[in-house]
Parts: structure tokens; C-alpha cells; sequence
């Protein structure tokens, strides 16, 4: 039987961009603890806006946000951080002078051995002898650095772990290794998984589906329901899948 739990809870959340805009509009939503969530819909439907909203990036214009039940609306990310939520940007933020080996430290919150850095890097596709000396700044590829900030993720081993478009910049290759560390995180249960995402490779693995679009929820549930729907000609336009190479 399962023993999951409301981690997220989302009440009545709104936000407007500087011009007055609104990309949240009066959101409502509940995500349970240990499972796989993603989050799609049409661009410029506020999916990512939504991801920072909950890590800590961005204030509301109004309503509130709860984790375990306790209101953090007014916390920052470095708050949320020490509470059990980590991100994953989709442009990941370079850090001259730390080392990839100081990043997952950092992030691990302790010594990492050689055998560690080795399976966490090897979880995104790299080889840690290659990669822990190296500074986290432009002599890596976009997409190196992608890698390796998905790994200070997972070295959290937070209570909520956001990925925006952990597909962007990353070869097939090094895409299907993250599809297999998704499953097993979910597998073990290791946190619940908020992952923004068009690639139905993805969608397929979720326990649970969220379409966004105008900045409100389209539709949600298992995704045994609401994939087939994305995945008929009358949804294209509203929710267009990637099903091939990232």
C-alpha cells in the first residue's frame, strides 16, 4: 500500500513579469511525496515560471506556497534550499574557481570518495576522471555544464528535486542515462521529482502528469490517463511532444 504524503502544496498563486503581465494565474496544485511529476503544456504556458516560483527564485503576487504543511511563500532559495528543495536550471550558472569535485561536495554536504563523484557523474552521462578537476567555468560546453549541475542535484538527495528541461543541451546518449536515473530515484522513492519537460520519453516514466498552459492547470493525473490525450492529433497544438533526439 502506498505511503505517500502531500509534500506541495500550491494555494490560489498568482505572478506578474515587471509590465504587469500575468504569467500564474490563481494556481492551485498538490504534489505527493516519492513521485516522478512532470510538468508540460506550450511554451509561454508558465511552467517554468512555476518552477522558480516554488524554489524560491521569484515572490508571488499573491498566494501561498506550503512545504510539509509549513508556509515558506516568504522564504528565499537559500531557505527553501536548507528546508529540502533543490533546482536544476535550464541554463545552468557557472561558478569560476570551484571545481566540479567542490560543486558536488558543496551540494553533498560532505567528502565525496573518488567511487561517488564516479556514480553520480556517471548518472548524467561523464567520467569523473575527466571532469572533477576541471573548473566550473566556459572551458566547459553548455551542456557539460547541464550534466554536471543535474548531478549537484542529485547529490542533494533533497526532498523535492525541480529540473527545468533537464533534456536541453544534452546528447541522446547522455539523455537516456538521465531518463535511467530518473526511474531509479523513483524506484527507491529517493524524494519527489518535479521535472518540466516536452520529451515523452520522459512523460512516460512519470506517475503523474501536469499540463500548464495560459498559467493555469489544463489537466493532471496518472499518466496512464493523461499522456494518451497529449498524444492524439486533437492535443498537438495544445501540448507538442519531442519523441526524438535532444
Amino acid at each position: 500500500m502506498s505511503t505517500s504524503s502531500e509534500i506541495l502544496k500550491i494555494e490560489h498563486l498568482s505572478w506578474s513579469i515587471p509590465d504587469g503581465a500575468e504569467v500564474i494565474r490563481d494556481l492551485d496544485l498538490s504534489l505527493q511525496s516519492g513521485k516522478l511529476i512532470a510538468v508540460t503544456g506550450p511554451n509561454g504556458g508558465g511552467k517554468t515560471s512555476l518552477a522558480k516560483l516554488i524554489a524560491g527564485l521569484a515572490q508571488p503576487s499573491s498566494g501561498r506556497i506550503l512545504l510539509n504543511g509549513a508556509d515558506i511563500t516568504a522564504l528565499d532559495i537559500t531557505q527553501r534550499a536548507r528546508l529540502g528543495i533543490a533546482f536544476a536550471f535550464q541554463q545552468p550558472v557557472r561558478f569560476k574557481g570551484l571545481t566540479v569535485r567542490d560543486l558536488l561536495e558543496l551540494a553533498a554536504g560532505g567528502r565525496l570518495t573518488d567511487g561517488e563523484l564516479c556514480a553520480l557523474l556517471g548518472k548524467v552521462g561523464l567520467c569523473a576522471n575527466e571532469y572533477i578537476h576541471r573548473e566550473m567555468n566556459a572551458s566547459l560546453s553548455g551542456g557539460e555544464a547541464k550534466r554536471i549541475e543535474i548531478a549537484t542535484v542529485l547529490a542533494r538527495s533533497a526532498q523535492l528535486s525541480i529540473f527545468d528541461e533537464p533534456e536541453a543541451g544534452i546528447d541522446l546518449w547522455s539523455f537516456t542515462r538521465l531518463v535511467e536515473t530518473f526511474q531509479e530515484l523513483r524506484r527507491n522513492q529517493r524524494g519527489t521529482l518535479l521535472i518540466i519537460s516536452h520529451q515523452e520519453r520522459i512523460l512516460s516514466i512519470a506517475d503523474e502528469i501536469i499540463v500548464l498552459a495560459d498559467g493555469k492547470v489544463r489537466t493532471m493525473g496518472p499518466r496512464e490517463t493523461v499522456l494518451p490525450s497529449l498524444l492524439n492529433d486533437e492535443h498537438a497544438a495544445l501540448c507538442p511532444l519531442e519523441k526524438e533526439g535532444v
